[in-house]
């Protein structure tokens, strides 16, 4: 038995592209790209539900590993690119995080709020005006 083992095992090392494949130098990039695809889609939700030190330990994270994708030998261009899409979606959501806790986003969204329902509310009276002078 441990001599088929081996023999698979040489036979998929010997072709570069599967050497590749059964590397952790693949699988450890393409399964960490979890991290930079949610935080791709968290874009797309409230300002309100990030949290700032996360997105700053992330940055951090994402920083190191982008350096050390390339020290290693050979270079990891696989997790080079993860961490990079990472790192922008992580500044993104630290934009919008200080945009909406630091820079008035969370004011500004309630005056926005509040000039809307005051639309609704006059739109409202309008129609119940006209349906007052229309009984007349």
């Amino acid at each position: 038995m441990a001599a088929f083992v081996k023999a698979i095992n040489a036979k998929i090392r010997s072709n570069p592209v599967s050497n590749y494949i059964c590397s952790t130098h693949f699988w450890g990039p393409v399964s960490n790209f979890g991290i930079p695809i949610a935080a791709v889609l968290d874009t797309q939700k409230s300002p309100d539900l990030i949290s700032g030190p996360m997105t700053f330990a992330l940055c951090i994270y994402s920083a190191t590993f982008m350096r050390y994708s390339l020290a290693v030998q050979p270079k990891n261009y696989l997790l080079f690119a993860c961490h990079f899409v990472n790192e922008g979606a992580q500044l993104t959501q630290g934009y919008r995080f200080l945009q909406w806790h630091k820079w008035g986003g969370k004011e500004q969204a309630g005056l926005e709020g509040a000039v809307e329902a005051g639309k609704e509310k006059v739109q409202q009276l309008e129609v119940k005006a006209q349906e007052l002078v229309g009984k007349k």
